[in-house]
């Protein structure tokens, strides 16, 4: 007997297949709609350099990666992570685990190695319970991960774009940025569905320790 979808999966999925970025990632051979939005923050902000060293968080299915790479050049790199698996993407260091587990993170380090990073990126979201507040707390604490990465790994002066999502500890967050680089940013690309409370942050110029 096949399971009944609920009615806010069904609107969900109607909601997907109408959606315009959707049709536009299928139609350039992009493996997610989430490539529209940094491609329209590289646009406005030129984040992504030849010859850079990236590491990409909460990569798969490997939109990002599959966008940034071909910009990094070949003196570039890109290592990428994610609980989930990832189809190779050609010169992308893939790791397959969970960024909060202690031994995940220092298979990253070691990747890293003694290369200081240019660049953060982070699309990290948990797995959305429906609670709303431990949701919340949940999103909070990987972009709390994200930073405590960036500032351990990134040169003087790099850069994260992590995403965050607004409710209870953002303004915290948002804070400790602040504390930690130069400038930040809040970005709302076009391709983040209107009622959500997914923001970018864009955190430029690492301060000096």
């Amino acid at each position: 007997m096949s399971q009944k979808r609920r009615p806010s999966s069904a609107r969900w999925l109607a909601e997907h297949e109408a959606d315009h970025y959707v049709h536009e990632a299928r139609r350039l051979g992009y493996r997610s709609r989430a490539v529209f939005k940094l491609k329209e923050i590289q646009e406005k902000d030129h984040l992504l350099r030849p010859g850079t060293t990236v590491v990409d968080l909460g990569a798969a299915p490997g939109g990002w990666s599959q966008f940034a790479r071909p910009i990094l050049g070949p003196k570039g790199r890109l290592i990428a992570l994610d609980i989930l698996p990832m189809e190779p993407i050609p010169d992308v260091d893939f790791i397959l685990g969970d960024f909060r587990d202690e031994s995940v993170l220092r298979e990253l380090e070691a990747r890293v190695d003694d290369r200081a990073l240019d660049l953060v990126l982070s699309d990290m979201a948990p797995n959305i319970s429906g609670v709303g507040s431990a949701d919340q707390a949940a999103s909070v604490y990987l972009c709390e991960l994200a930073l405590g990465f960036a500032k351990a790994h990134l040169k003087p002066r790099g850069n994260l774009l992590c995403k965050a999502f607004q409710g209870e500890g953002f303004d915290a967050f948002l804070k400790a940025l602040r504390d930690a680089f130069e400038t930040v940013t809040i970005r709302k690309p076009k391709a983040s569905r209107p009622r959500s409370r997914e923001v970018y942050l864009l955190a430029r110029g690492l301060r000096a320790v």
